[in-house]
């Protein structure tokens, strides 16, 4: 996006949605913000003076105090995350993850805006194992509707477990990254669900912002594209790069065995390639611990 745009992103307030609203506004685009602040992720300390905040759940955007806006691009993020909160309370993720991105999508069509939207590779364990999988699925199809019948440029982004800066560390919402962070920090035990064996691609949240932004360039037609570093590992290997104190926790229903990223489409698409690996993110986290605990 060379040229300046007008750009609407939803969920703007939370993990990526605030380094994708960095980047945005550091490149020069008219940037609007819409996010709830319902998250554990979310936070108004993110607020830039430059861009404009809309505290409102996006659900909303068929308010009448939101017609008569234009914009180039919407980045639609906003949406209620993570497997296991959503065994407990499927209709606000049907809700918030299905309806809610009706809403983005039908507002986008009123302002004339490409679609980016935030799906996720819980789809390829299989949109029936979770309501969270199947939500995130639906929102997918729905892009692909509104493709179809009216014409608009939307595409599908498949983010593979994102980590780094603002993620969350702890409460129902907090990455696994995170939590090993948290837990190396402390110097407790690092918690393994199950034998550990599980393996995740893990992506960074600064290549998941470039991902987006290079998406948003195109014409598409509901097509997804998988924002990955290619490369996964075990959750003991993960553990072992932020220390040596593991502890086995049960296994937790509604997750795939393994998630690795296909990105070979998205970069002969776009030219996107991943430029950080979770190894350097450990290692640049645990040298920190170490001068830390010598300067203390």
């Amino acid at each position: 996006m060379s040229e300046k745009k007008r750009i609407l992103v939803t969920g703007g307030l939370g993990f990526v949605g605030s380094n994708l609203v960095d980047q945005l506004a550091d490149l020069g685009h008219q940037v609007t913000v819409i996010d709830n602040l319902c998250s554990e992720s979310s936070s108004r300390s993110y607020m830039r003076n430059e861009v404009q905040y809309w505290i409102d759940d996006v659900r909303n955007l068929d308010r009448q105090k939101y017609a008569g806006h234009k914009f180039d691009v919407v980045f639609h993020l906003a949406a209620l995350a993570r497997i296991q909160p959503s065994f407990s309370d499927p209709l606000s993720y049907l809700s918030s993850d299905v309806m809610g991105t009706a809403y983005a999508l039908e507002y986008a069509r009123g302002c004339g805006a490409r679609v980016v939207y935030a799906g996720s590779s819980s789809a390829y364990g299989g949109p029936m194992l979770n309501p969270y999988a199947f939500a995130k699925y639906t929102g997918e199809q729905v892009c692909e509707l509104y493709s179809s019948v009216y014409n608009m440029s939307t595409v599908t982004a498949r983010f593979f477990n994102v980590y780094g800066t603002r993620q969350p560390t702890s409460g129902p919402y907090a990455t696994v990254v995170g939590i090993f962070e948290r837990q190396s920090s402390l110097g407790v035990p690092l918690t393994v669900t199950g034998d550990g064996e599980q393996r995740r691609d893990f992506t960074h949240v600064s290549d998941i912002v470039e991902g987006l932004i290079a998406l948003s360039k195109g014409e598409h037609r509901g097509e997804i594209y998988n924002l990955g570093s290619g490369k996964n590992y075990s959750i003991n290997e993960l553990a072992r790069m932020f220390g040596d104190k593991i502890s086995y926790i049960p296994s937790r229903p509604g997750e795939a065995r393994i998630t690795l990223a296909d990105i070979s489409k998205t970069t002969d698409t776009t030219g996107w390639k991943p430029r950080y690996s979770i190894e350097d993110y450990a290692y640049q986290h645990m040298l920190y611990l170490r001068s830390h605990l010598k300067n203390s």
